[in-house]
């Protein structure tokens, strides 16, 4: 048994969000090689991937994920947004970019990605926070081949961030599985 684990961060969506999405994928993208949609109880917005993580850290993670409950209850109304193909050169992952109009969940990703940095060995990426649900992946393809199909639009779903929840990802050959360590929130 291993002494680390691959962990992250991230918004729960409710339920019927979470469900109107993975409808929306199978309706949006057609059946072709390698694409793996992603089920319901999978989607989520990741807000930190911590990486590969010493087992011993997930209590002080969890203490850290408990001092977000403040600032997650002013995060508030977010949005569907439209269906985007990530990375934008080769893409192998069909997402959903979510709406933030207030900013506070970016605001909630900094405060959350400055402690978790002082409470344990991990750098947050340089790279632009971009909020978005991934709903499909895909392998990448060949010879730089461009997607041509039109991705129809996502549903008009606004929702009320109220719940972030520390996972542990277990990578497994059909795709990786979520595993819920800890969560705050959910009022």
């Amino acid at each position: 048994m291993s002494d680390s684990a691959r962990l992250f961060v991230a918004v729960s969506l409710p339920a019927g969000v979470r469900s109107e999405l993975a409808h929306w994928s199978r309706a949006a993208l057609p059946a072709r090689g390698g694409v793996r949609r992603l089920a319901a109880e999978a989607l989520h917005l990741t807000l930190c991937f911590l990486g590969e993580q010493p087992l011993s850290a997930v209590g002080e993670l969890v203490g850290v994920l408990g001092a977000a409950a403040e600032p997650l209850a002013s995060v508030g109304e977010l949005e569907l947004g439209p269906p985007v193909w990530l990375p934008p050169r080769r893409p192998r992952v069909l997402a959903v970019e979510i709406g933030d109009p207030l900013g506070a969940l970016g605001d909630l990703r900094r405060l959350l990605a400055a402690d978790i940095a002082t409470t344990i060995d991990w750098e947050s990426g340089r790279e632009r926070f971009r909020p978005h649900v991934t709903v499909a992946r895909m392998p990448p393809l060949p010879g730089g081949e461009r997607l041509g199909e039109a991705i129809p639009p996502t549903p008009q779903l606004s929702f009320i961030c109220d719940r972030v929840a520390l996972l542990r990802s277990h990578l497994e050959p059909g795709g990786a599985r979520y595993e819920e360590l800890a969560s705050v929130g959910g009022w």
